[in-house]
């Protein structure tokens, strides 16, 4: 039975490490993801838990003890957003390519600049190719539920990969939503053990970590790191299914919302999705057979089950909570139009960039966007493919 329970994203990621009990937690504060570590400092100050708990003077500096406590052989986490994150750059590609599964919350925030404290995605859509798995978010529940799953799915054995766990910013980090827990021991022993095969403090293997990689190996490195994202999607599957038998809660690579039949579709991520599907609801009212795809995993990214899943549409808008600069559209748009290449790419597809620096959402501006696929519809092409919604110019 779980427990009922109201609480911000930030306080459920910091209950469900709780609930874990990590080796060591290395964190540097920044909004909004401060009050995560801020939480979780408090378990440990009051011997709620076990773990080693590392204030630091940067986000760089957060990721670098974490590489060392994996390395050594520690369950380690953090949190972070925005210019954190992008601190944090070159210890992100080190972490993933020295194969340590690390779970990290970022609390999706715009980068600068210029300076914004308020929710998009460019923060970790900026860290799309950094090699860490992402899963993102919509609500407080998902939040809590795709943490605890993340730790399983980067230790397993043919992963190993960190686990990057997003969610919007001040929308749901902040906003406190009814959630249904999990018992401490049922997360205890979905999670299990940290049982690493290599690592530092082993004294019966001695190992490096991190030495001079020349070109006689390099190569090889990096196809064994893309291995192991390949491996993901089946091992997030199969955790996603033991989750379901423990909670009742499905989760899959992502959320079909009355795609079955539909002819209109999007795409969107996070909080936003939640927006889209009550226009939905709206418009099937109507008549008009609406639907939407929500992206769940997006590293490693499932091209060929979106492709399967979007295929009949008649008209499909695909929309971007942060901007490429490619001149072409946003990077969600770019993998789905990819995806879609071979197997519906004569399918009209357009792209939104929407809520840059926290810019609101409205059922209305979904609408719209309805509303636009409804004529791309009956013309059966479109020409501006790369659009603002809610832009005032």
């Amino acid at each position: 039975m779980g427990i009922r329970e109201r609480l911000s994203g930030n306080e459920s990621i910091a209950l469900a490490m709780k609930q874990i009990n990590p080796d060591v937690v290395a964190a540097f504060p920044i909004t909004p993801s401060t009050e995560i570590p801020q939480y979780f400092s408090q378990f440990v100050a009051n011997g709620k838990v076990d773990t080693e708990f590392v204030p630091v003077e940067s986000e760089h500096s957060a990721m670098s003890a974490c590489i060392g406590a994996q390395a050594a052989g520690a369950r380690t986490m953090t949190a972070t957003s925005a210019n954190g994150l992008a601190l944090m750059w070159e210890m992100l590609y080190i972490a993933s390519a020295m194969k340590l599964p690390i779970t990290m919350a970022c609390v999706n925030r715009a980068l600068s600049g210029p300076l914004n404290i308020h929710n998009d995605h460019s923060d970790s859509m900026g860290a799309r190719d950094s090699g860490w798995i992402q899963i993102y978010s919509e609500t407080n529940q998902e939040a809590y539920d795709n943490f605890i799953q993340g730790v399983r799915i980067g230790e397993h054995k043919s992963v190993q990969l960190p686990v990057m766990i997003c969610q919007d910013g001040f929308i749901t980090s902040h906003a406190v939503e009814n959630i249904e827990l999990m018992e401490d021991d049922e997360v205890k022993d979905f999670v299990g053990k940290y049982d690493p095969e290599h690592y530092l403090l082993n004294e019966k293997e001695p190992i490096a970590v991190g030495p001079l990689s020349l070109p006689s190996h390099t190569f090889e490195q990096k196809r064994e790191q893309a291995q192991s994202m390949i491996n993901a999607k089946k091992v997030i599957l199969e955790v996603a299914k033991d989750f379901y038998k423990l909670t009742g809660r499905r989760y899959g690579l992502f959320e079909a919302y009355k795609l079955e039949d539909a002819e209109l579709g999007i795409v969107v991520i996070n909080s936003t999705a939640g927006t889209a599907k009550a226009v939905v609801d709206e418009l099937r009212e109507e008549g008009i057979k609406a639907g939407l795809l929500k992206i769940r995993v997006f590293r490693p990214f499932p091209a060929d089950e979106i492709a399967d899943a979007l295929k009949n549409l008649k008209a499909l808008a695909v929309m971007d909570k942060a901007e490429s600069l490619s001149g072409v559209g946003g990077p969600l748009a770019a993998e789905i139009k990819s995806a879609l290449y071979g197997k519906a790419h004569d399918m009209p597809v357009v792209n939104y960039i929407y809520g840059l620096g926290g810019r609101d959402v409205k059922t209305d501006d979904i609408k719209k966007v309805y509303d636009d696929l409804m004529e791309i519809m009956k013309k059966g092409s479109v020409k501006d493919t790369y659009r603002y919604l809610g832009l005032k110019e």
